[in-house]
This record gives structure tokens, sequence and C-alpha cells, in this order.
């Protein structure tokens, strides 16, 4: 276990929180601002090489020879999986197997005693069509006798779980464990193995290699937080056949800077996502309580919002200890919290807000936490906005399609949930986007492919990164 490695930040002296609603005043200022204080860190995640660019260690890939694809943005239209009328497989796949059954014939007669690890890139790229980092990983799953794999065996795995199948179906029968009809964390992070040590992008990584279990949870959660929308956990071949996972993985596969795949796998977003959990975690214990978690973004949540997160309703705490949520759950909430736009982030925050669980959002429930924002707002000596006009403004932003209640589909059809969400429980992003910069409205107009996440993650990794400069220069004493 890893408690005390990275970041050591205590918190700046003098800053003082928001108060609860039913507390007196305890300071003289409360700062909305988002601090860019930061003590100086004894050990962080180390930061990649800033033009560093080695030759790749991969096996040979059919994609190697290829421009590395673009993005597969997030909020793309999931591919449909391949339709077989009367149970007849496309022409296209009948093609793609014929290909496929000519290279596995060449293959085996190449190595008709047998196929060892290292020769067995072709079967996993050429004959399979998986990213070359899977090689390890499908060889031990086929199964070797003495470190030799039988032709017999590989040819027949080939016929069960890749003959006439898509690319998606292919990848979910390569990482269910057997006899599973779902994909796990732990399936995850078996095959993601290889990766880790292989990918050149990742290379500086390999001299810590605790850093390197951390960075592999969080893209293993990050997968999940968008793949898996059951949030059970288990994650389904419809999941799979739904996300972006096979086009971001053979990216991967071509890609030598990890922090051009945004999705997932990016060592920058890693990098904020660890420091953040690190900053608020001042007992390096790897977990946080209330009192570490409301002074994220300097107290931008509020009180009844962070209750709702330990209560477990946007999502069940996974950390195993009661009034404390972990690494894993942390990840989930500032994903959600600097992404308010997303599909999980906004069912996870109309559960956190949804009080009855009835599936509707009432006047009743969103003046539950709105008193606190009031609150709020007349400590700052802000322009109170009362819960009546607030309400008005929020139904014609959302338009409901019953009166008097906001469903989870208003909120996605109505393209403003962040707006929304920030209103009811965060009074420093709303302020924020109520006065925002043309020059940022501009920016995102003209990239948008970025994701929220992606403009917060970029700019964070930034502050941190010269932070760290500054500190390892001596002139943390003076920023």
């Amino acid at each position: 276990e890893i408690h005390a490695l990275p970041i050591h930040c205590s918190s700046p002296t003098g800053r003082v929180s928001p108060l609860k609603p039913d507390k007196g005043l305890e300071g003289d200022t409360i700062m909305l601002a988002p601090s860019n204080d930061r003590s100086q860190a004894s050990d962080t995640p180390p930061r990649p090489p800033s033009h560093a660019s080695p030759h790749s260690p991969h096996i040979a890939s059919p994609h190697a020879q290829e421009e590395p694809a673009s993005r597969p943005s997030a909020k793309a239209a999931p591919s449909i999986p391949t339709f077989y009328f009367g149970g007849r497989p496309s022409d296209l796949l009948v093609a793609q197997c014929d290909e496929e059954a000519i290279e596995l014939d060449a293959f085996f007669r190449a190595h008709s005693a047998g196929v060892q690890r290292d020769d067995f890139g072709v079967f996993c790229c050429k004959v399979c069509g998986f990213p070359s980092f899977f090689r390890d990983s499908l060889f031990d799953k086929i199964g070797p006798t003495d470190g030799v794999l039988g032709v017999a065996k590989a040819r027949e795995w080939w016929e069960q779980h890749c003959k006439l199948k898509d690319a998606e179906t292919r990848l979910f029968e390569l990482l269910r464990g057997h006899g599973k009809s779902h994909v796990t964390r732990d399936d995850w992070m078996l095959h993601l193995k290889t990766f880790l040590n292989t990918h050149p992008g990742l290379e500086f990584l390999k001299a810590t290699p605790e850093f390197q279990e951390r960075y592999l949870e969080c893209v293993i959660e990050r997968v999940y937080y968008t793949v898996n929308r059951s949030d059970n956990g288990l994650m389904s071949l419809s999941e799979v056949l739904k996300s972006n996972l096979v086009a971001v993985l053979r990216n991967l596969d071509v890609e030598p800077d990890i922090n051009q795949i945004l999705d997932y796998f990016s060592y920058e977003h890693f990098y904020v996502c660890y420091c953040k959990f690190w900053e608020l975690d001042t007992d390096h214990d790897f977990l946080l309580d209330r009192e570490d978690l409301v002074k994220h973004g300097n107290y931008a949540l509020t009180y009844r919002i962070v209750d709702r997160i330990f209560a477990g309703a946007p999502r069940p705490v996974s950390s195993g200890v009661e009034d404390k949520i972990g690494y894993r759950d942390f990840i989930w909430l500032l994903l959600s919290e600097e992404d308010k736009t997303s599909e999980t982030a906004i069912r996870y925050w109309f559960r956190a807000i949804n009080l009855d669980a009835t599936g509707y959002i009432t006047p009743h429930e969103i003046s539950f936490f709105y008193q606190e924002q009031l609150h709020r707002m007349d400590c700052l000596a802000q322009e109170v906005v009362q819960f009546e006009d607030m309400l008005c403004q929020m139904t014609d932003m959302v338009k409901p399609k019953e009166s008097g209640r906001i469903s989870m589909l208003d909120l996605r059809r109505c393209k403003q949930s962040s707006v929304f969400f920030n209103v009811v429980f965060n009074l420093t992003k709303f302020i924020q986007s109520d006065s925002k910069d043309p020059a940022q409205i501009f920016h995102e107009r003209a990239t948008p492919e970025l994701t929220d996440w992606d403009r917060y993650a970029k700019e964070e990794y930034a502050r941190l990164a010269m932070e760290e400069e500054e500190n390892e220069l001596g002139l943390g004493d003076d920023c």
C-alpha cells in the first residue's frame, strides 16, 4: 500500500471554509476562487519527459503502418453492431474471416511444432486483430504447455471466439474470465499489464512501480466510469458494443505519446486525479472523510451534497470504511464534478439530488440544497437570487416534460445540465460560468472535440507541473 509517496500538501493558513447553514461566522473571509497554493512536495508521480519520443518496443501490429487515428469522441454515437439476417454474417465479415484464415494457415505452417510466446504476435495481431500488447495475456489465456502453445489449441480458440465475430465481441471474449458473462476490473488489470511495460509513452514510469499500479487503477476506473452504464462493476457485451474501446485500444497501439489518447489512458489526466486526491488526503491514509472532501475546489461543494456522496446516493462507496471514501470513489467524483454534461455525471448528480429516489427531482428537493447556496451568497455579499426566481429560470432552461418535476431525460435533452447542477450545489462554478471570459467561450467553440474534463485536466496539469518545477528550483516559498 502507498500512503506517503507523492505530493504532501498541507492546507494554506488563513483559509476559512464557507459555513454550514446552521452556524455563525467563523472568520474574516470566505474564498471562492480556486486556490493555486500547494506546499512543497517530497514525492510526486513522475512527469513524462517534455519532448521524449522513444522507439516503441511493441510487437509488430497490423495497425503499425497506419496514421494514428484521431481521438474517438466521448460524445460520438456508438458504433452499431453488425446485424445478421437469418443468421448469415455480412459479406465484409466473411471476407475478413477468409483473410484471417489464410494468415492462420501460413502462421501454423511456419510453427507446426508449436508456438512460443515471442512468436505469438502475428497470431494476436494479424489473425485475431488485437493490439500487440495483448499478446502475452492471449497466449496465457489459450493455455501453453511448458511454454509452447499447440497449433490445434490456437486454431480452436480462434474458431470459437473470433471467427465471424466483430472486433468488439472479440475484445469481450478476450477480456472475460473463463465461464463468465461479464468483464471485471481484475480482468482489465490482468490484460493491461504488458501495455504498462511496453508502451513507449510510459517508459519513464518503470522506475516507480507503485505509480504504475495507481496509473492503471485510474485508467480502469475511467473505463468503467464511461462504459459500465449499469455501474455494477460487471461490464457486459452490450456495453462493450456501445463503447469506443476498440478504437481507443487500436490508437493506443500506434500512438507513442500516451497523452494524445485522451480517452481513459492519458498520463496527464491520471496525474491530475492523483495529485488532487493527495492534496485532500492530509493524513495520507488513502481515505477521505467529510472534512477532507469539503475542501475540494476551495470549498466549492455544499455540505449537504457532500453528505449525500458519503451516504452513497450517487453510487455505493467502494472504500469499505465507514464515513470514508477512497481513491476510486474520488475519481468518479472528480470526473463528474469537472464535466457535468457527460452521461455518467448526469446520472451521478441526479441520484445525489433525488432524495426520495423516485426518478424525478422536485422543487422540494432543489430547495433543500439551494438553501445552503442562499446562505453562501449572503455570506459573500453576492446578489441573492431567491429560490422562486431561480426555480423559474431553471424550469425555463430545462423545459421538463412534466410540470413540477424534472427527469434525467429532461436534463440530457436540455444540454445545460452543468448549469443546473452548479446552481443547486456549486456556487463557485455558477458564478464563474455567469461571468465567463469571451476568449474562453471562443476557445471552447473552436475545440468541440474536447470535453469539459479534457480542458480542466489540461489547465490543471500545466499548473501542477509549473508548481513542481518551482519547488524543484527552490522557489516554492516565494510563490
